[in-house]
């Protein structure tokens, strides 16, 4: 049954505080899964790039290979979706406050950024070396954790400081929400 309609519901249903705790500690669960995988992707891409090690490099890769392709983008697509069901299902709404429209660009242009550049880079890396050859391009396996490292970071401090103020959106006055009729109230008021 509809609690509310108004911003901050989804498809006219505000989330119980339990589903917004529940919703909470999935997204950041998920936010710091991603910003840990993207700490080990980096850490292995830098091992790939600076040892002597042929056999070093090849792990690294297809640690890396492994990382992309089994983790990064479940966790990606759960912390882009908990974070939306929180602003659509919580008063903060997703354009109503420019550090929430912010990270939602944010998070799926880094998904998208995993999806058609890091995979692929890391692919192309893992090919490579297990064809005997050298590491191809030390930016296939480095500019992209390093990009992605530099967005969660920034995108955790936005979470924690909530800069720039309300969206144009979210200045405009929203009336108030609907309150069922008491038929108790309706009829001292005849």
């Amino acid at each position: 049954m509809p609690r509310r309609s108004g911003p901050g519901t989804v498809f006219h249903v505000k989330l119980s505080r339990p589903a917004r705790r529940a919703s909470l500690v999935v997204h950041v669960t998920a936010s710091a899964s991603w910003l840990g995988l993207t700490l080990g992707l980096l850490a292995l891409g830098i091992t790939a790039t600076t040892t002597g090690s042929e056999v070093t490099v090849e792990a690294s890769v297809r640690a890396m290979k492994l990382f992309a392709d089994r983790l990064l983008l479940p966790v990606a697509f759960l912390t882009l979706l908990s974070g939306l069901l929180l602003s659509l299902g919580t008063a903060w709404g997703l354009a109503r406050h420019r550090w929430i429209f912010t990270k939602f660009w944010l998070t799926l242009a880094t998904t998208a950024a995993t999806v058609f550049a890091l995979r692929p880079g890391v692919d192309s890396a893992v090919d490579a070396v297990a064809a005997g050859g050298a590491l191809p391009d030390a930016g296939d396996v480095l500019f992209g954790p390093v990009v992605s490292l530099s967005a969660y970071v920034f995108m955790t401090v936005i979470s924690i400081l909530k800069p720039w103020g309300p969206t144009r959106r979210g200045r405009r006055p929203h009336a108030p929400a609907r309150r069922p009729a008491n038929t108790a109230d309706a009829r001292q008021n005849v």
